[in-house]
């Protein structure tokens, strides 16, 4: 059968019923449909493939060679779209607030301020994605988008949310010792961590070379990520983004090594739907992520 002539999904369903159960009276009752039409249905179906799909067999059916063959396309079929059904199901909850957000700032300051969250919105169940290709507010059904630039998207409302900057930090054993013996011996003590990306960059690249060089490289990453983990495990002085780190420098696992400098970063700006939102818990969630980052 070509595409153009795909059977009625209506006389698929009887089919399959029928096959399943190898009784027109009873598909026709699991249906909701007279025997009858579970009958006609079939015949439609048979001359539409022209091939018998059922032979009689007693008070019942049973399956021709073409019809066990149909039978394992449509049962496939069928179970891949009552998953997907099911899938969609998952988000029909109005509970549900989907949030995009980089994966630094998602792990280092949106994941520990997920708990505060649902404390002010005890319903709250949001989606937090790290995909940036699905930050399209509504068109990807993204509630809010946390990017490194506005969106400049048409009937979208989008606000700073936060400063970035590299900062350098280590372990507060680490710091420690390095504050108790003068700059110029630090590379006697501690190596630096760092993102492949940000030597090569045009405007981080330098800032390390002018205030790092001084320090052996003793690992180099390409996920950020990564280098925190590296940080947190006591293994060097780390280059990372402030957001990345702020969790580990709010608990005290990490301190920030005011006698290197900092760098500023791009700020992040945070968007909505103008207007009303399509249900006041996304409005609640903005509100609150907003006054987080203002009460730093």
């Amino acid at each position: 059968m070509s595409n153009a002539r795909l059977p009625s999904f209506k006389f698929l369903l009887g089919f399959e019923a029928a096959a399943r159960l190898g009784n027109y009276s009873r598909a026709a009752d699991e249906l909701c449909v007279s025997q009858s039409a579970i009958s006609h249905q079939i015949s439609q179906l048979e001359e539409q493939v022209g091939q018998p799909l059922f032979r009689r067999k007693g008070r019942g059916v049973e399956l021709t060679v073409a019809g066990r063959l149909l039978l394992d396309s449509v049962s496939k079929s069928l179970e891949q779209l009552r998953g997907g059904l099911a899938r969609i199901e998952t988000y029909l909850d109005e509970n549900l607030v989907t949030l995009v957000c980089p994966a630094p700032i998602a792990l280092g300051w949106l994941q520990p301020r997920v708990e505060q969250l649902q404390k002010e919105h005890p319903l709250l169940c949001p989606i937090i994605s790290i995909d940036e290709t699905a930050r399209y507010i509504d068109e990807m059904d993204v509630d809010i988008a946390i990017t490194h630039e506005p969106l400049k998207q048409q009937g979208v409302f989008e606000v700073p949310l936060l400063s970035d900057e590299l900062v350098p930090v280590c372990t507060s054993e680490l710091a420690r010792r390095l504050a108790a013996v003068p700059q110029e011996q630090h590379a006697q003590i501690v190596g630096l961590l760092c993102l492949e990306g940000d030597l090569t960059s045009e405007r981080i690249g330098p800032h390390i070379r002018e205030h790092f060089s001084a320090l052996r490289r003793v690992a180099i990453y390409d996920d950020a990520r990564l280098v925190l983990d590296a940080a947190l495990r006591g293994r060097g002085l780390a280059l990372v983004s402030s957001l990345l780190a702020d969790d580990g420098l709010r608990s005290g696992r990490l301190k920030r090594l005011d006698a290197y400098p900092s760098l500023p970063l791009r700020t992040v700006w945070i968007s909505r739907t103008e207007g009303e939102a399509r249900h006041p818990l996304v409005r609640g969630v903005f509100d609150s992520l907003l006054r987080f980052s203002q009460e730093g």
